[in-house]
């Protein structure tokens, strides 16, 4: 009947550590409860984006980066491509909390928010870039909405876009070469 005690010790033991009254995990050693992170990710400060969401400052070696890229497309519109490292996208529905390396980000034109991203590339259409020079930049934001910053900077890139319309191709009027009025082609006679 010895090895009935034995099997009703080692049940004993099991419920013990599923229960947790062994004292693994039960926070009585000053470790994390449940829920709670680790450690804290970065350092929250004063300073907050145009938005009012708060710089989340990260030593430079645990900060992630971001480059853009903006191509012209034969329609007018233009290509964003951003370049990440140590940074990954979020998907959408991921819980509200910072996460060393992972978020989303933000894409501005001329200051103004244009939408959120979740991954390196969109398509910035031609009626939404009037004629002229303008500023596209890209910021990385932890999913509970704060910037990811270092020294006090927010982690982001920017490009400039030139937008040029369409110049006329066909004359109305006649020219005048060497003195003497000739129509141009395609003008009426």
């Amino acid at each position: 009947m010895s090895w009935t005690r034995g099997v009703l010790a080692v049940l004993a033991v099991c419920a013990l550590l599923l229960t947790g009254a062994a004292g693994c995990g039960s926070g009585d050693d000053g470790g994390p409860e449940a829920g709670e992170s680790a450690r804290p990710v970065g350092r929250l400060l004063d300073t907050t984006d145009e938005q009012g969401r708060r710089y989340r400052e990260v030593d430079a070696e645990q900060a992630p980066e971001v480059g853009i890229e903006v191509q012209p497309e034969d329609d007018d519109s233009w290509d964003v491509r951003l370049r990440v490292r140590d940074f990954r996208f979020s998907p959408d529905g991921t819980e509200a909390e910072a996460v060393p390396g992972r978020g989303v980000a933000h894409l501005f034109l001329d200051g103004d928010l244009l939408t959120r991203l979740r991954g390196p590339e969109y398509r910035l259409t031609a009626d939404l870039v009037p004629r002229g020079t303008h500023q596209v930049t890209v910021r990385l934001y932890a999913d509970d909405d704060t910037v990811w910053a270092v020294d006090g900077e927010p982690v982001e890139s920017t490009a400039d876009i030139t937008a040029s319309e369409a110049e006329p191709t066909e004359a109305t009027g006649p020219e005048e070469i060497q003195g003497r009025t000739v129509p141009l082609r395609g003008a009426a006679r």
